[in-house]
């Protein structure tokens, strides 16, 4: 009795289960172990980025709006500079004028108030108040109370020293009363000998520092202020009338205490920085204020920031694991998927040859076969090309030699008759047709060019025909020098000599016209002739066979519409109307290309 031998157990789907989750367990290690070094890692950079960043922030934003109020100060110094050399200049230039007012004094003021285009008038007044001189030279008004008014009263009780008001409405002229800071000093006046003091007045433009105020932003909320050191009285905001009207709090009293630095104020319901600077010489408190949430907005940003990085190379690593743990089979995927693309008619494509393998041999192999076809399909495309230029040269260079034989005919009748000067217009018209259609071997000529060929054949014609009809050409100028193929109204015209005008009892008329149409060029034909049937129309452009015989230039009016679609694509070409005995009108459509010239041979 034969001992049975026992056979290994065969594999079934349970062992072919265990087997895949062997590998991807193998995968689900890397990928976990890749994973929790790098959220480990992101995690400890993240919070120590994030605290960096927070904090240099703050500080950022610290520093960033003392710098942009210092320099807002700084140019308001320049400017209120700026308004004291001027002051300067008119205070010497009264002091050393003996008699005031002067005509030569009025001349010098007048230069200055010219020059300054901020200084809005000059004056000056008496100790009772009493006008002495002043520019512009305009109707001042009465009950003003000069000696009432804040930059008088300043002036007279600090004499030598240049007292500067509180913007104000200026209201001392009539119909004008323009927002202005006034300078005023107290001066001793000379007139008719007699030294008696005056108060000297220079009234400049509030506008040029509201201007360089307004442009200034701390943050998207923020702006900047200035109140004067003595009371705290408003010198300008960005909101002045809603501080007037009680609806806006600043925390004056606050500002008053310091001359420079900044400070966390929550006197108005919201956390504010403010930064203040004080302006030289005349004691300016310039204020910055900027809000806190715009720079815990900023904080939250570089969280959100910090996390969607994180996120993102979380994202990165898993596919980098999923790449490092990719099967052998990839390659040959990549391969299939190409030839694919093959099938599909697409042949721009390249694999990455890698390795000596035999997938490696097989990608060199079809990236081979793709290049040869991809090299055929190029030449086949070169040589139709070069077939329909060829064609279309052939159709742009004939001529019939009937219309020359009959044009010299004419000539030698015409010279037989004595008719010289119908003889050198008829060949001066012929010789300027030829020089037109060879156009040095150019394919494509100007519109403006074109016309003038046809206008050259139509003058052959209708002495030919001894003026059997009129013709006119219109263009406009911004077509003129549009680019067209050559030869494409002549066979149109011709048409309608011999197929509408010619059999014509009556003088007939053609009319010739090009204009732009949006990015499209019309050109229409239309004459007065016997017109056509409609089924006759709607044959024309279908014909197989093109116009021939005795008549016509052999290219014909099928070869013009298929000459312009040749060129410039089956949205150009021509339209036909026409109505019997009323008339036929063709209209050829070319693109419109501003500016250029005739192309090169074709």
């Amino acid at each position: 009795m034969k001992r049975r031998v026992p056979q290994p157990p065969g594999r079934g789907p349970l062992s072919s289960l265990i087997d895949i989750w062997k590998v991807k367990s193998i995968q689900f290690i890397i990928t976990a172990s890749f994973m929790l070094m790098t959220l480990l890692v992101m995690v400890v950079v993240s919070v120590l980025l994030y605290d960096k960043f927070a904090r240099t922030a703050e500080q950022n934003a610290f520093i960033g709006n003392e710098q942009i109020v210092e320099q807002v100060k700084l140019n308001v110094e320049m400017y209120l500079d700026g308004m004291a050399q001027s002051f300067k200049m008119v205070d010497e230039r009264i002091r050393a004028s003996k008699t005031v007012p002067d005509a030569k004094l009025e001349e010098q003021l007048a230069t200055i108030l010219e020059t300054r285009s901020d200084v809005v008038s000059m004056a000056l007044f008496t100790a009772e108040g009493s006008p002495v001189a002043h520019l512009p030279e305009v109707e001042m008004r009465r009950n003003t109370r000069i000696t009432e008014q804040s930059w008088f009263r300043s002036a007279v009780e600090n004499p030598g020293h240049v007292s500067v008001s509180l913007p104000h409405v200026q209201n001392l002229y009539k119909g004008k009363y323009p927002w202005v800071v006034s300078m005023s000093r107290s001066i001793i006046l000379e007139r008719d000998g007699v030294r008696e003091p005056a108060v000297l007045l220079v009234d400049f433009n509030f506008k040029t520092i509201d201007d360089l105020l307004s442009r200034v932003s701390l943050g998207q909320r923020g702006y900047v202020y200035i109140i004067d050191e003595s009371a705290g009285n408003m010198v300008y905001h960005p909101q002045q009338q809603l501080i007037y009207a009680g609806l806006k709090y600043e925390n004056v009293e606050q500002a008053m205490k310091y001359a420079y630095g900044n400070y966390v104020d929550d006197s108005t319901g919201e956390t504010r920085l403010i930064t203040i600077q004080t302006v030289n010489n005349i004691g300016w408190k310039m204020i910055g204020v900027s809000y806190m949430n715009e720079i815990v907005t900023a904080k939250r940003e570089i969280g959100w920031f910090l996390a969607w990085l994180m996120l993102g190379v979380l994202v990165f690593v898993l596919l980098l694991s999923a790449f490092m743990s990719a099967k052998i089979s990839q390659p040959i995927r990549r391969l299939e998927r190409s030839m694919s693309k093959v099938e599909q008619g697409v042949f721009d494509i390249h694999i990455q040859e890698g390795g000596e393998d035999e997938v490696g041999r097989l990608s060199r192999r079809f990236n081979l076969m793709v290049a040869r076809i991809r090299e055929l399909m190029e030449q086949s495309v070169k040589e139709q090309e070069a077939k329909r230029k060829s064609e279309l040269e052939v159709l742009q260079s004939q001529i019939n030699p009937h219309f020359l034989y009959n044009t010299l005919n004419s000539v030698v009748r015409l010279a037989g008759s004595g008719k010289s000067e119908e003889v050198i217009r008829m060949i001066t018209s012929l010789s300027k047709f030829f020089r037109i259609s060879l156009s040095k071997g150019k394919s494509v000529i100007t519109v403006q060019e074109e016309l003038e060929h046809v206008r050259n054949y139509l003058i052959i014609q209708m002495m030919r025909y001894k003026n059997k009809f009129r013709f006119e050409i219109e263009c406009e100028d911004e077509v003129k020098d549009c680019p067209t193929v050559k030869l494409i109204l002549q066979p149109v015209v011709e048409n309608a000599i011999y197929h509408g005008i010619e059999m014509m009892v009556d003088e007939g008329f053609i009319s010739i016209r090009a204009e732009r149409a949006g990015d499209r060029v019309r050109i229409t034909v239309a004459d007065d002739g016997l017109g056509m049937p409609p089924e006759k129309v709607r044959g024309l452009l279908q014909a197989e066979a093109v116009e021939g015989g005795g008549t016509g230039t052999g290219v014909g009016i099928r070869n013009v519409h298929e000459r312009i679609r040749l060129m410039y694509g089956e949205e150009y070409g021509l339209e036909i109307e026409s109505r019997l005995e009323e008339g036929t009108t063709v209209t050829l459509w070319i693109p419109y290309q501003a500016g250029a010239r005739g192309g090169e041979s074709g």
